[in-house]
C-alpha cells in the first residue's frame, strides 16, 4: 500500500497551468531550452498557461548578465512567458512560513544535530557498510526541549514506512520506499530556504498544475511530495523529460554543440525557427514529419509522445534544418540579419536593396546566416578584388585573354538581363567550341575572386553593367600589363 502517490493526465478540471525555472547561473543552455519549448507546448495545447520562474536563491553565482541572457534566449525563440517572471529570493519570507508551518503541522523539526555530530555518524555508517541515514534526536522532541541561541536546521519528516508511486507522463509508473528518503533540510540555519522547501511552495503559490522538467529530477519529485502532503497542497502532474546526449550516446558537453542559446544565434547563424524545430524534435515526434510550424507544433503535441531515451544531439541535422528554413525565410529579414556579418567582416556600407534582391540566389546555398554573410561579401567587395588561391589559378593568360573578349562582346550588350547574357556567352562559347564552364569559370573568378558563388548570371544581374565590366576589365587588362 502506497503512503503517497501522483497522478498523470488533467488535474480536476482546473486549467494547465506550466512552468520554467532556470538557474541563472550561466546561459540558456540547449536542454533548459527545450524544457521551456515542452512546457510552452503543452500549457498552448491545452489552453493553458505558461509561467516564468528565476531560481536566484544561490546568491553567489545567480548574476544579472545570466538572468539577461536566459530572457533573451527565450525571447528569441519566442517562449516568453505569460506573466512577469517570479524571482525566487524575494520570496524567501514566504518560504521560511511555510517551514514554520511545517513544524506547527507534525511534519517537520527542528534539528540541533551540529555539522561534527553528522559527520561522524557518516563515518560510522560506512564503518558499519550500512547505508546512512538521518535518525536524529530531535525528530520527535517537545518544543520546550529545544535549547535556547543554539543554531538549527528545520528538517522535514520523512515518512518511515510504505512506499510512494507517482504516475509519470513520460516514465510511467515509477515506485520509490519511502525509507530510502531522508529527513532532508527545508530551512538552512541561516533561515534561507533550501531548493527543495522554495520549489515547492512557488509551484504551489503559482498554481503549477504540471511540472515538466529533465528526468534528472525525478528522485526530486518524492522528496518534494514529502513537503506537499505535509502542507496537504494538490499534487501536481509529473513529466519527467529524458536528457539530451551528445551524437555520440555520451554526456551532452561543448564538443557536441552544448552551447547557450545565444551562440546558436550569434556565433552560428542559426534561424530560431530552426532551433525551435530541432528542440521540438529532440525526444519527441509526430509521425515522419521533419518540418514543423509553431502552429502544427501547439496543435500537435503532447507528452504522451516523448520518447523514454535520452535524444542525441547533431548539429549537422541542425545545419540542415537551419538550411531549409534559410530557403522559406523572407527576403528582407534575411538581409537584416545578413547586414551585421557583412558589417563585422570589414564590408563598409553594405546596400541593403541590393542585398535583399540577392537573397533568392544566395539562400538555396547556405547553412546559416554566417555562410549567407560568405556569400554576399562579393557584391561589395572593391576594387581590386582579393582573390583566393584557387581563383587565382583559374586566371592564366589564357584566360584572362578570354575574359578581353567577353568584356567586349557584353560592353555591347543592350539587355543586361538574365536571358541576354545567357544567350550571349553561350553563342561565344559555341564559337570558339568550348563548353561554358571554360568561359564562366574564370569569370567567376573575376567577378567573385572565388571559385563557388551564385549562378555565373545571376552574378553578373546583382553586380549590374558597370561594375561587372569593370572587375572582367580588371582581370582582362592585368594581361596587358594595366589595372583598373
Amino acid at each position: 500500500m502506497a503512503s503517497g502517490s501522483a497522478s498523470s493526465g488533467q488535474t480536476d478540471g482546473k486549467p494547465v497551468v506550466t512552468r520554467f525555472a532556470p538557474s541563472p547561473t550561466g546561459f540558456l543552455h540547449i536542454g533548459g531550452a527545450r524544457t521551456a519549448l515542452f512546457n510552452w507546448l503543452y500549457a498552448r495545447h491545452h489552453g493553458g498557461k505558461y509561467l516564468l520562474r528565476i531560481e536566484d536563491t544561490d546568491r553567489a553565482r545567480s548574476t544579472e548578465p545570466a538572468i539577461e541572457a536566459i530572457f533573451d534566449g527565450l525571447n528569441w525563440l519566442g517562449l516568453g512567458g505569460d506573466e512577469p517572471a517570479v524571482f525566487q529570493f524575494a520570496r524567501s519570507d514566504r518560504h521560511a512560513q511555510v517551514a514554520d508551518e511545517l513544524i506547527a503541522k507534525g511534519h517537520a523539526y527542528r534539528c540541533y544535530l551540529t555539522s561534527e555530530e553528522l559527520a561522524e555518524r557518516r563515518q560510522k555508517a560506512q564503518e558499519e557498510r550500512r547505508p546512512f541515514r538521518i535518525d536524529s534526536e530531535w525528530r520527535d522532541a517537545d518544543p520546550s526541549a529545544w535549547p535556547a541561541e543554539k543554531p538549527y536546521v528545520v528538517r522535514i519528516k520523512a515518512p518511515r514506512e510504505g512506499e510512494t508511486t507517482i504516475q509519470d507522463l513520460v516514465q510511467g509508473e515509477v515506485t520509490v520506499k519511502n525509507e530510502e528518503i531522508d529527513d532532508f533540510v527545508i530551512l538552512r540555519s541561516d533561515g534561507t530556504p533550501t531548493y527543495m522547501l522554495a520549489v515547492v511552495v512557488d509551484d504551489n503559490d503559482m498554481g503549477v498544475t504540471h511540472v515538466l522538467r529533465g528526468d534528472d529530477h525525478l528522485n526530486n519529485a518524492f522528496r518534494q511530495l514529502v513537503i506537499i502532503h505535509g502542507m496537504g497542497w494538490d499534487v501536481p502532474v509529473y513529466g519527467h523529460v529524458p536528457l539530451i546526449h551528445g551524437s555520440d550516446g555520451a554526456k551532452l558537453s561543448k564538443r557536441h554543440g552544448a552551447l547557450g542559446v545565444d551562440s546558436y544565434r550569434d556565433e552560428m547563424g542559426i534561424l530560431p525557427e530552426a532551433l525551435f524545430n530541432y528542440l521540438l524534435r529532440l525526444g519527441w515526434g509526430h509521425g515522419d514529419e521533419e518540418f514543423i510550424s509553431r502552429e502544427k507544433a501547439v496543435e500537435w503535441f503532447d507528452m504522451a509522445d516523448v520518447g523514454k531515451s535520452p535524444s542525441r544531439f547533431d548539429i549537422a541535422k541542425l545545419q540542415n534544418l537551419n538550411g531549409h528554413y534559410l530557403r522559406e525565410a523572407d527576403d528582407a529579414r534575411l538581409a537584416g540579419l545578413v547586414l551585421p556579418r557583412l558589417e563585422a567582416a570589414g564590408c563598409n556600407n553594405p546596400d541593403m536593396t541590393l542585398l535583399t534582391r540577392a537573397m533568392p540566389v544566395l539562400k538555396v546555398r547556405a547553412k546559416d546566416l554566417n555562410e549567407l554573410a560568405e556569400g554576399a561579401a562579393f557584391l561589395f567587395a572593391k576594387r581590386p578584388l582579393a582573390m583566393s588561391e584557387k581563383a587565382q589559378a583559374l586566371l592564366t593568360d589564357e584566360a584572362r585573354a578570354r575574359l578581353a573578349v567577353m568584356h567586349e562582346r557584353l560592353s555591347g550588350e543592350s539587355e543586361w538581363t538574365l536571358e541576354a547574357l545567357e544567350a550571349n556567352l553561350k553563342a561565344m562559347a559555341e564559337e570558339l567550341g568550348l563548353g561554358l564552364g571554360k568561359l564562366a569559370q574564370p569569370l567567376r573568378a573575376a567577378l567573385t575572386g572565388q571559385t563557388t558563388s551564385p549562378g555565373i548570371f545571376d552574378v553578373l544581374v546583382l553586380l549590374g553593367r558597370d561594375e561587372s565590366l569593370a572587375r572582367i576589365g580588371a582581370q582582362a587588362d592585368v594581361a596587358a600589363g594595366t589595372q583598373i
